[in-house]
């Protein structure tokens, strides 16, 4: 990406980055307004899904690699966090950060298997990875307690301590993705999604760097799932189901792929709309199903996509 084409990907990378950081600290105010614990509570949610939209937008909107596996390896840190703290009874200081380095070496090495495969074979690879990896977690009861759940010492005691906790990794992880982007690593990554086979003639190493990728977004939803276990105070394996997969492929399409707005736009607008849709029923995974066929055929940049050409 040289020249003319190079200076209007840093413009609308400059000016997505800005609004990204604009609703993060649109976020920021809100308990100066709202301090009910239970809307607090789902907008921790929201954000923690937010944070699974950027780690799935890394690969698919960034890379150009169909992953089917983000809900898994938000299970995976948040067992990776409980399971230190219940027989080992390791700090969460300790807990976290194991949870984002085992989930990115893991990630690395499926990643350095999938990602040599090409088309849906990626898709179809990442699922059974992702169903795998819930079923032994389900069945590992003398580790995992099973469909019971382990439980996992909150981080801090406070609602709105915690609501802060996530606005902050939230920016801090816009701030990461942004400075990858507008570096060599991002530059490669956009070779990748629009031209894998004149990237490799290039001499960009396309296993190397869509393995890269791939680990960081897993460590990306690692670090989600590890932060909202201790949210919660209980993982199971409910967490890595593949509706919860494909909630996040909803929010990442109607918020805007390939953007660092769109995820986080995404994000909240559908998970506020599913609690407001749970007193309709358990209509959420049809609304959300049309609405991203809909966007996918009329309005393929997503909502950031039409607020960015006005």
């Amino acid at each position: 990406m040289t020249g003319g084409a190079g200076n209007l990907w840093s413009n609308r990378l400059r000016t997505d980055f800005r609004a990204a950081l604009a609703v993060v600290a649109l976020l920021a105010v809100v308990p100066l307004f709202v301090q009910a614990p239970y809307t607090l509570g789902i907008l921790v949610v929201s954000i923690y899904f937010a944070l699974l939209a950027l780690g799935w937008n890394l690969i698919a909107g960034f890379t150009g690699q169909f992953s089917l596996a983000p809900a898994a390896f938000a299970m995976l840190g948040a067992y990776a966090t409980a399971l230190l703290d219940f027989p080992l009874k390791a700090p969460l200081a300790l807990g976290i950060p194991a949870a984002i380095v085992a989930t990115a070496l893991l990630g690395f090495a499926l990643g350095r298997i999938v990602l040599r495969l090409k088309g849906p074979y990626v898709a179809l690879t990442t699922l059974s990875f992702a169903e795998i990896a819930r079923v032994v977690v389900y069945n590992s009861n003398a580790f995992t307690r099973g469909d019971q759940g382990l439980n996992v010492p909150s981080l801090m005691q406070s609602r709105v301590g915690y609501y802060y906790l996530f606005v902050a990794v939230l920016g801090a992880t816009l701030v990461l993705l942004y400075l990858l982007m507008r570096g060599r690593a991002g530059r490669f990554w956009l070779a990748i999604r629009d031209d894998e086979i004149g990237a490799e003639s290039r001499g960009i190493n396309v296993v190397r760097y869509k393995t890269i990728a791939f680990a960081l977004s897993c460590a990306i939803c690692g670090l989600a799932g590890s932060l909202y276990g201790t949210f919660s105070q209980l993982v199971s394996p409910e967490l890595g189901l593949l509706s919860q997969t494909g909630l996040v492929i909803a929010m990442v399409v109607i918020g805007g792929m390939g953007t660092l707005t769109g995820p986080v736009l995404g994000a909240l607008l559908v998970y506020l709309a599913s609690e407001w849709l749970r007193e309709f029923g358990g209509i959420q995974l049809i609304v959300f199903s049309l609405a991203v066929i809909v966007f996918a055929r009329f309005f393929r940049a997503g909502l950031w996509g039409i607020v960015a050409r006005r």
